[in-house]
């Protein structure tokens, strides 16, 4: 589309110059038969920079992608707001910037960062859904190394500014890292399948050829006899889900929880569980971003939420409380309150306190809730309980072994309701499946309003 639009500018001989398509290409095709919307933004042309008609064919398919409703990739490669243009170039942005906005839990939008973007080309990957980055070849800054230089004397090369691996494990403004280009492409396709192409449809389901009655008696010996062992709760994610296949989501940051697509029974669905071999599964700060911000994105997109949980706690310090751990684990809270797609919650080992509540308990409405029978559901650690209990009892020892035996158990919860089912480890995938099965239906309205206040 838009193959022969030129630019109007004529400051600083811009007049003489001839852009190529105005440094983007733009158009529609399919992926997996399915209608998606690409802009590819062209270095060799002036830099990548955008100008009022570079922006305004980004703008055209922006719009074109939320009437059809059907996903908009961008490939990013800009240096930023063509200065020649002036404050062209920055309405330029503004109006992507919005339609980013409009469109956000609408359609499915993701970015792939292709060589170095700086300035304004970096806010419109992160008000999209996905961002992916290239290996050694791609960089996100707000001002790069020559003006930190400048302003702050540090000294800072463009890959330890914003590379790949700084963005993916550092900073969490990306949520994927490629190998290469070819990688990247090929990793969007992927994601794409698990994903519906609007908010009004139901991401496809796909032949797996997976038995939804398989169990895995393998599960049933995972757990360490130690409660205070780690074990990875990527192994029993492998094994629950179809073909042992998921993809995840910020995978080097916040690493202390995974966030993951996978499916069941051909059913995409997100998990967010808890990695007991980071941190012991400790949510913080970035644990917390990176939670939130996956299950609005599951609950925009009609995928049902698993949660796996394996949590301590909330991680103590001065760094976390001045850092707002409590702002930032409130997210959580919202975002699975706010969620209305299915919700089924398996608690594998600890559940202790606020963290037990942040990890989709049914009081946050939790639809389903399993438990193993090596849970340990608790205001916190049994053994640290009953020494605040019985302090000053003579007979103190005796009665905290009497309190551990009593409540580092799931079976409390269960007698008041709060868990559903007590099951073997290895029925676990045949119970998701037949609680995703049952929940298919579901319908629930939250009270009307413009939106709600989630605190960032």
């Amino acid at each position: 589309m838009d193959q022969f639009v030129r630019h109007r500018c004529t400051n600083f001989g811009m007049e003489k110059k001839e852009l190529p398509g105005e440094g983007v290409v733009t158009g529609y095709g399919t992926i997996d038969g399915r209608l998606v919307y690409v802009f590819a933004q062209d270095f060799t042309v002036e830099g990548g920079s955008l100008g009022e008609m570079h922006a305004a064919k980004i703008v055209k398919v922006q719009d074109l992608a939320l009437k059809m409703g059907a996903p908009i990739i961008g490939i990013n490669d800009s240096g930023g707001a063509r200065i020649q243009e002036a404050v062209d170039a920055l309405s330029g942005f503004g109006k992507i910037f919005l339609r980013n906005t409009h469109a956000s839990g609408v359609i499915p939008q993701i970015s792939a960062i292709m060589g170095p973007c700086a300035g304004g080309a970096v806010y419109s990957p992160a008000l999209t859904d996905f961002v992916y980055m290239v290996k050694n070849t791609s960089q996100m800054f707000i001002t790069g190394p020559q003006v930190i230089k400048s302003v702050t004397a540090e000294e800072v090369t463009a890959e330890q500014l914003g590379g790949a691996t700084t963005h993916n494990s550092v900073s969490g403004v990306a949520h994927f890292a490629a190998e290469n280009e070819d990688d990247c492409l090929r990793q969007i396709r992927y994601l794409l399948s698990f994903l519906p192409s609007n908010n009004l449809e139901e991401a496809p389901i796909t032949n797996t050829d997976d038995s939804p009655h398989r169990a895995d008696s393998e599960l049933n010996t995972l757990m360490p006899d130690n409660p205070n062992m780690p074990y990875d709760m990527l192994q029993v994610i492998s094994r629950i889900v179809d073909k042992g296949e998921y993809y995840e989501v910020l995978q080097h940051f916040g690493k202390n929880i995974i966030t993951c697509f996978a499916r069941f029974d051909g059913q995409p669905v997100g998990i967010i569980a808890s990695q007991p071999s980071y941190m012991a599964g400790c949510l913080d700060i970035s644990a917390s971003d990176k939670a939130a911000r996956f299950i609005r994105t599951c609950d925009a997109f009609n995928l049902p939420l698993v949660t796996l949980v394996d949590v301590p706690g909330f991680l103590p310090g001065t760094d976390q409380e001045y850092g707002g751990i409590i702002r930032h684990g409130a997210k959580m809270l919202y975002a699975y309150s706010e969620a209305t797609v299915p919700k089924i919650t398996v608690i594998t080992r600890k559940a202790y306190g606020g963290a037990y509540i942040a990890m989709c308990s049914q009081h946050l409405g939790a639809d389903q809730v399993f438990a193993w029978p090596t849970a340990e559901i608790a205001v916190m650690g049994p053994a640290g309980a009953a020494n605040i209990i019985f302090k000053n009892d003579p007979n103190a020892q005796a009665k905290t072994a009497e309190y551990v035996e009593e409540f580092a158990t799931p079976y409390k919860a269960a007698e008041r309701g709060y868990v559903d089912q007590v099951i073997e480890p290895q029925e676990t995938r045949p119970r998701i499946i037949t609680a995703l099965n049952m929940l298919a239906s579901k319908r629930e309205n939250r009270p009307a309003k413009k939106h709600g206040n989630i605190p960032l």
